[in-house]
């Protein structure tokens, strides 16, 4: 059986969990406790995993945290790793993203934050620089703040050429970049934006997540405010392919490490309530690119079930068969070892879920 590391993001702190010979999950933590953990990189490329943990203290603020040893020792810098550059007159408010880019740019790493701003790292993370360009687009004056804040919240880099890089905003819609950062495009032909007049604007669409593709990066899915889309050409439009699904809103979306066309979604209602449909939890999976959609729900709580799923509280290992986690806001994080076929409580009682990340260590 793989060694995955499972790390846990929550409300109070860090968890992060093993498991163990029996297939059981044994979790230890908090870390930060009473910090507000929005992000985690995993960054695999390098002889030890390094965790990278964005988290908030209500004292302190914000920061990003490293550690080399699989969390038995954490570093903080003496200087802030992400800051804003005082001609901004911005002060930074969290950290959604830590994404380790690609083996064609093996040490850099991109820090997405509130307010809705990029930062980039060539040492693995221990120093970032601001990345001015996004800042100074000329729409981002008109971004708004979604229910979450306004954010840079997911960032996606294409394995075959590091200079090509897209990022979502919440709410500014979707931006890429094919020269590196030196400048930026919006690409959001075909999502809607459903609270504003104008149903198909250039911007300002609320998405709330992408993922790539593992056998086309020029496969792009997304699940926005309302609708779930995929683009065959890296963002430049795209195509609904939510029907089959109880629903089209939900916050996250995760694709397989390896298997082309697949990719799992947690549907949950676009009322105001934001609850899982006809609460039951169920995971949906698509194995043709959106097609269809299957639910996977065997070892999942069959009675009714309130826990919403995060944008970034879904996520896959990169083990044969790959493993899929995802954690609720009821404190619950279930573990599949099948690819979703089915699932067991990896652990209960964590404070509210934020983001989960896993990966195979050993």
């Amino acid at each position: 059986m793989n060694d995955v590391l499972l790390a846990v993001g929550t409300q109070k702190g860090l968890f992060l969990g093993r498991r163990n010979s029996g297939g059981e999950w044994d979790f230890g933590g908090p870390h930060f406790p009473m910090q507000a953990v929005y992000s985690i990189g995993i960054d695999t490329r390098r002889d030890t995993p390094r965790l990278l943990v964005g988290a908030d203290s209500s004292h302190w603020g914000p920061s990003v945290f490293r550690s080399d040893d699989l969390g038995a020792n954490w570093h903080e810098p003496a200087r802030p790793a992400v800051k804003f550059p005082e001609d901004t007159d911005t002060s930074l408010e969290r950290v959604w993203q830590l994404h380790p880019a690609g083996p064609a740019a093996p040490d850099v790493v991109y820090a997405g934050t509130q307010p809705g701003a990029l930062f980039r790292s060539e040492d693995g993370g221990e120093s970032f620089t601001f990345v001015r360009s996004l800042w100074e687009h000329p729409q981002r004056a008109e971004w708004n703040a979604g229910f979450g804040g306004q954010a840079v919240h997911t960032v996606v880099t294409d394995p075959r050429n590091a200079d090509v890089v897209t990022v979502a905003v919440s709410t500014g819609g979707v931006y890429r970049s094919l020269d590196g950062g030196a400048s930026w495009t919006p690409s959001n032909t075909g999502v809607q934006c459903t609270f504003q007049p104008e149903r198909f604007p250039e911007f300002g669409q609320c998405v709330h997540k992408i993922a790539q593709d593992a056998e086309d990066p020029d496969r792009l899915y997304l699940q926005n405010h309302g609708g779930v889309y995929r683009s065959d050409d890296a963002g430049a439009k795209w195509s609904e392919i939510g029907a089959g699904l109880p629903a089209d809103f939900g916050f996250t979306i995760a694709t397989h490490p390896r298997r082309g066309g697949v990719a799992y979604v947690f549907p949950i209602t676009a009322d105001s309530h934001r609850l899982p449909p006809d609460l039951r939890c169920r995971v949906f999976r698509t194995e043709d690119g959106g097609g269809t959609w299957a639910p996977l729900s065997q070892g999942l709580p069959q009675e009714p079930h309130y826990g919403a799923v995060l944008r970034d509280a879904l996520c896959l290992d990169d083990a044969d068969p790959a493993g899929v986690y995802f954690g609720n806001r009821n404190g619950e994080v279930y573990a599949s070892a099948d690819e979703g076929d089915s699932w067991r409580l990896a652990v209960s009682h964590l404070p509210d879920v934020l983001c989960v990340r896993a990966a195979v260590i050993g």
